[in-house]
C-alpha cells in the first residue's frame, strides 16, 4: 500500500496485489506525451473518466479548508508512485504546464512528497536563468571570502536530465558519476538533501538541493553527514573514499512568503553509536571548512506563473 496507494480490501492478497504493481509502474513508464493532459486535473475536483488506466495513478482526497469546509480533490496516489510519475510529467510537459500542475498540487496531503517536486524546476533553462543572481550565499564568517555558486556560474551547463535513486534496498549495481544530471532519492528520509548533481568543474563540485516543506528544512549533524557520504559509496563508483575530497554546495530553496535563512547551518556535533567522537569531529571539521552555504527565494515570477494563471483564468 505504500507503493500504489490505498486498495480495496478484496484484491489485497499476494497476486492481485503483484499485478498491481506491475500495471501501475507500467502506466507510469509508457507515459507518453499525449497523456500529460490527464494529469492537468491533479489538485482539482474535476471528474476523472474511471474507465481510462490512468485512474490508477490517482485518488480522491477530502481537503478541508476554511470554516471547516471540506473538497474532494484528485490527489497522487502515494508517495513512491507520485515522484516517478513526477519525473516522467517534468519530462514529457511543457514548462509552463508543468509548472502550473506544481502549483495545484504543492498544498496536497502528502505536501511533503509532492513540495519537493519544486527540484525538478531546476531542470528548466528559465527558471535557473531567473534565478541565478538570486542565489545568497550564507558565510560562516565574515573573514571568509565570498564564493559564487555553481548555480550561477555554470548556469548555461544547467542539470538537463534527471536520474532517481531508487532505496538502497533495491539498489544492486553502483553506476558511473555522470555530470549535470539531477540525482533525485525516491525515499523521502534521504540523509541531508532532496536532490544533488555533480558540476564538471575543477575540482568537480557536489551541488545538493534543500527544499523547504511542511516539515521544514532538513537537519544537519554529524551523523546526516556521514549518512550522505555513505549513500554516495553505495550508489555511485569511486565514490567510497574521496566524496569529502569535493567541494560541496548546499542550496536551500525557500518560497518567498516564508521566514528566510538568516545565517549559516552548522553542523551539529550528536552523540551516535555509529560516529565516533574522532570522526564527529573530523565531519564537523569539514562542514566548516569545505561547504559552502546558499539560499534563494522562489517567487511567483520565476515558476512564470503569473502569466500561465492569467491565461487559465
Amino acid at each position: 500500500m505504500d507503493k500504489v496507494g490505498p486498495l480495496l480490501c478484496y484484491i489485497i492478497d499476494k497476486q492481485r496485489s503483484g499485478a498491481r504493481v506491475e500495471i501501475c509502474e507500467s502506466t507510469v513508464d509508457n507515459m507518453a506525451a499525449l497523456d500529460t493532459n490527464y494529469y492537468l486535473t491533479l489538485g482539482s475536483n474535476k471528474t476523472l473518466d474511471g474507465n481510462n488506466v490512468y485512474h490508477k495513478l490517482v485518488k480522491i482526497a477530502r481537503v478541508r479548508g476554511k470554516h471547516q469546509s471540506e473538497l474532494p480533490l484528485n490527489a497522487l496516489i502515494s508517495a513512491h508512485l507520485g515522484d516517478s510519475t513526477l519525473c516522467m510529467l517534468a519530462e514529457l510537459m511543457l514548462l509552463k504546464d508543468f509548472n502550473l500542475l506544481i502549483l495545484a498540487i504543492k498544498d496536497d496531503l502528502i505536501s511533503k512528497t509532492l513540495e519537493r517536486c519544486t527540484i525538478f524546476l531546476f531542470l528548466a533553462e528559465d527558471f535557473i536563468t531567473a534565478i541565478r543572481h538570486k542565489l545568497r550565499e550564507l558565510r560562516r564568517t565574515t573573514r571568509r571570502q565570498p564564493h559564487r555558486c555553481a548555480l550561477e556560474v555554470y548556469s548555461q551547463e544547467r542539470p538537463t536530465r534527471h536520474d532517481v535513486l531508487p532505496s538502497l534496498e533495491y539498489f544492486s549495481e553502483k553506476v558511473d558519476v555522470n555530470y549535470w544530471v539531477l540525482y533525485v532519492p525516491e525515499v523521502e528520509d534521504f540523509p541531508l538533501v532532496d536532490g544533488f548533481s555533480f558540476v564538471e568543474s575543477n575540482p568537480m563540485t557536489l551541488v545538493g538541493l534543500r527544499m523547504t516543506t511542511a516539515g521544514g528544512c532538513h537537519t544537519t549533524t554529524t551523523s546526516t553527514v556521514r549518512q550522505f557520504t555513505e549513500c554516495l559509496a553505495a550508489y555511485f563508483n569511486g565514490r567510497e573514499k574521496s566524496s569529502r575530497e569535493l567541494p560541496w554546495e548546499v542550496v536551500c530553496e525557500r518560497h518567498a512568503d516564508r521566514v528566510p535563512i538568516g545565517d549559516w547551518q552548522r553542523c551539529d556535533v550528536v552523540n551516535s553509536n555509529n560516529v565516533s567522537d574522532d570522526e564527529s569531529r573530523e565531519m564537523a571539521t569539514f562542514w566548516e571548512e569545505k561547504v559552502r552555504q546558499y539560499q534563494v527565494s522562489i517567487s511567483p515570477g520565476d515558476f512564470g506563473r503569473d502569466e500561465a494563471l492569467r491565461s487559465v483564468e
